[in-house]
């Protein structure tokens, strides 16, 4: 991206951040056909060879107590137009769409005709009024070996930081971005909205449980200017985490402890994941074999950036069993977490997992991954193993599948990026993690949040525990501040860089590079670059 792309990517929303200090629309209002429509900006993701998804939500008055954005129970024209250059000299593609109310004017466009492996931009028209101009790039075509650099992401909790590290990332030279999930965080936002020191309606002082109060909670978090530019700027791959519909969520169970639904009210729940579901894919660039039906949605899925990587994107919650033992950190279990039936992915997940991986034509095969799967024992006493049951330690059959299907298989350049753990950690996966000897096959990044958690420190006490001498020899590197990380592909390494930023509590940190780890494609196992 030039630097004049870059300054209008950042200026160009600035000015919505004047939108949060206004009061919500009372529902039912009138719709003002004339304000402008486009406050929550424009995104593209998914990128393919020959087209890439394109995303805008109209909505006028985004936080309207009745959800609807302030727009008329009415269809709306949008159009749509990507060009080769930013003053749009030479259209290359256009077209129409229907922004519909079922949907939230929500609009979802497959943008067709693309030259693979460039760099295009692209706008939408509505109601009198011009959108954004946001710039995506194309997967490179199939037969190419050329490098690719992409961040990856998760964890942006709007209430207890400033999306600061997404204003660097906005910076940097990349093809897309990841993001590992969490990015709506489902609690009340407080009375102040935390430290974004807001006052707004009591709606947004309870869970999410509704339509509304999802579709809401999403619009909140998408007039933040530093996250509209960083979807300006790049296309996005997405997957969810827990947080998008309740925390630690498993399958059609819920956590039944907060949430406010009967114990076993399998209904209840599925009716609220549907709502959380629905509200997820309006907001965000997925393609439409990701829309749910219901409570069920379909957004484990595949993309290929040349010969050089295959990304599977996975989904850890919707198939996944029950957490054991009441959930937590905690020592003993091992039989509950063992027990050969339990799975993370579901059957059908895992077998399109393993088989995709083990197919030629790839330098890289990399897992767009939630929840850790490196053991991790919390307990520093070398005869206490204390492990997270919500994560991969508490479906240990199923880690055991995974890592022993990947080198059976012989998977090539096999890496996993991680989410959810607030906390970045570099580990070197094994099929017997109790054994010393036991060979590597693949390497895991997990990346810290962008936000959630507030400030950070290069170390604390988990930090020191986890890396206690002997407890988890398998693990490289820890770092407990926010941020994300820069990952850049060529056929000879894959190189992780940590961006870190000191504060979110307060916005205009700067960002620094805590660390870098790289890999070989033909040798598991990350080490300092």
């Amino acid at each position: 991206m030039t630097e004049l792309s870059r300054r209008r990517v950042l200026l160009g929303t600035a000015a919505l951040g004047g939108l949060l200090a206004r009061g919500t629309g009372a529902a039912g209002a009138a719709p003002r056909r004339a304000a402008y429509p486009f406050t929550l900006g424009v995104a593209s993701g998914d990128p393919r060879p020959g087209d890439v998804l394109l995303w805008t939500r109209l909505a006028p008055d985004p936080l309207a107590l009745d959800g609807r954005g302030g727009m008329p129970d009415a269809a709306v024209e949008v159009e749509w137009q990507v060009a080769a250059d930013e003053r749009f000299a030479r259209v290359v593609r256009e077209g129409t769409a229907r922004a519909v109310p079922r949907l939230a004017h929500s609009v979802h466009v497959e943008a067709r005709g693309l030259e693979p492996g460039r760099a295009y931009f692209y706008r939408f028209r509505a109601q009198g009024h011009l959108s954004p101009t946001g710039r995506t790039r194309t997967a490179p075509a199939p037969a190419t070996s050329a490098g690719q650099s992409f961040a990856f992401a998760s964890c942006q909790c709007w209430y207890e930081g400033f999306y600061t590290a997404y204003r660097h990332l906005t910076a940097e030279d990349l093809d897309f971005v990841v993001h590992l999930g969490d990015y709506l965080y489902e609690y009340g936002v407080g009375p102040t909205a935390g430290v974004r020191g807001l006052r707004l309606d009591s709606s947004f002082q309870r869970e999410a449980r509704t339509l509304t109060d999802y579709r809401n909670r999403h619009a909140l978090i998408r007039l933040d200017p530093d996250l509209q530019a960083a979807h300006r700027a790049f296309p996005w791959v997405l997957t969810w985490d827990d947080h998008e519909v309740e925390n630690n969520w498993a399958g059609d169970v819920a956590q039944v402890d907060a949430d406010g639904f009967p114990d076993g009210d399998v209904a209840a729940f599925r009716a609220r994941k549907a709502a959380a579901f629905q509200a997820y894919w309006e907001h965000l660039p997925l393609r439409l074999p990701q829309k749910p039906n219901g409570a069920r949605a379909r957004l484990y899925r595949r993309l290929s950036f040349g010969r050089l990587l295959r990304l599977h994107v996975l989904d850890t919650r919707s198939y996944r069993d029950d957490q054991v033992c009441g959930d937590g950190t905690k020592p003993g279990c091992d039989a509950e977490r063992a027990a050969p039936g339990r799975t993370m992915l579901g059957a059908g997940q895992e077998r399109w997992l393993l088989d995709g991986a083990a197919a030629p034509g790839a330098t890289w095969n990399v897992l767009a991954n939630q929840t850790l799967i490196a053991q991790v024992d919390h307990d520093p006493d070398p005869g206490v193993l204390s492990v997270g049951l919500d994560m991969w330690d508490g479906y240990t059959a199923a880690r055991d599948r995974l890592l022993r299907g990947l080198a059976e298989r012989r998977v090539a350049g096999p890496v996993v990026l991680t989410g959810d753990i607030h906390r970045s950690v570099v580990a070197d996966l094994k099929t017997d993690f109790g054994d010393p000897g036991a060979p590597v096959v693949a390497t895991e990044f997990a990346g810290t949040s962008i936000s959630s958690g507030g400030d950070g420190a290069s170390n604390d006490a988990i930090g020191e525990a986890i890396l206690a001498p002997g407890v988890n020899p398998h693990l490289k590197w820890h770092n407990a501040q926010r941020g994300y990380t820069v990952c850049r592909l060529t056929g000879g390494e894959f190189l992780a860089e940590y961006r870190t930023v000191p504060r979110v509590t307060a916005p205009g940190a700067p960002v620094g590079t805590a660390a870098r780890f790289a890999v070989a494609p033909d040798r598991p196992g990350a080490h300092p670059a």
